[in-house]
């Protein structure tokens, strides 16, 4: 809890200091006052006294309505969580014996993944015999990575780990842009034809 106190600046009666350089609501320098005259200043103007350089000699103090600084530092971090892109990592399961049709099937899952911002770990499934043969798997992953090339980026090589093969890429940063625009433009069109309809 203290520790959590001490990110917070200090305002009105907690400011100490004797005197401290008064900034006022609007930004402008107003000079240096005694730290009574600054809280009366402020609260005739409606406002609170904070203290936002401690360090500083004299201490920097402004006048600001605080509980709306915190409302709207609240707002922005809230934003900035929201921005950052969380990045999963899906699986896509193969056969070393997989027919075209399971294929492409998955390829095209794992092209939803891709274009959804996400990494996809694919994984080629030996049993029994296919383990003396796994040169199978290796060629769906060579085979899987060149069709992908233009939407993806092999992020960590094939390799063997027990019964499995593993291989993970990651989407190229240009196409999940192309796809979000691709996405807006689409939802602008829908708009467009309900409005015709309309």
């Amino acid at each position: 809890m203290s520790a959590i106190a001490a990110q917070e600046p200090r305002l009105n009666g907690q400011i100490t200091v004797s005197e401290c350089r008064l900034i006022s609501y609007d930004g402008k320098q107003m000079g240096i006052y005694s730290t009574a005259q600054a809280r009366r200043i402020a609260q005739d103007e409606g406002y609170d006294l904070v203290e936002i350089a401690p360090n500083a000699t004299p201490p920097v103090c402004r006048i600001m309505d605080y509980g709306k600084y915190k409302y709207d530092q609240a707002i922005k971090a809230k934003q900035a969580r929201k921005k950052q892109a969380r990045v999963e990592t899906k699986e896509m399961k193969f056969r070393p014996k997989i027919d075209v049709g399971d294929y492409t099937t998955k390829k095209k899952h794992v092209l939803r993944f891709l274009s959804q911002g996400n990494k996809v770990k694919i994984t080629i499934m030996f049993r029994g015999r296919e383990m003396s043969h796994p040169d199978l798997g290796l060629s769906i992953l060579e085979r899987l990575a060149d069709d992908l090339k233009d939407v993806a980026v092999i992020e960590s090589a094939p390799k063997m780990e027990g019964r499995n093969m593993h291989m993970l890429i990651a989407p190229l940063p240009a196409a999940v842009k192309k796809k979000s625009a691709k996405d807006a433009n689409n939802a602008a069109d829908k708009g467009v034809e309900s409005g015709k309809e309309e």
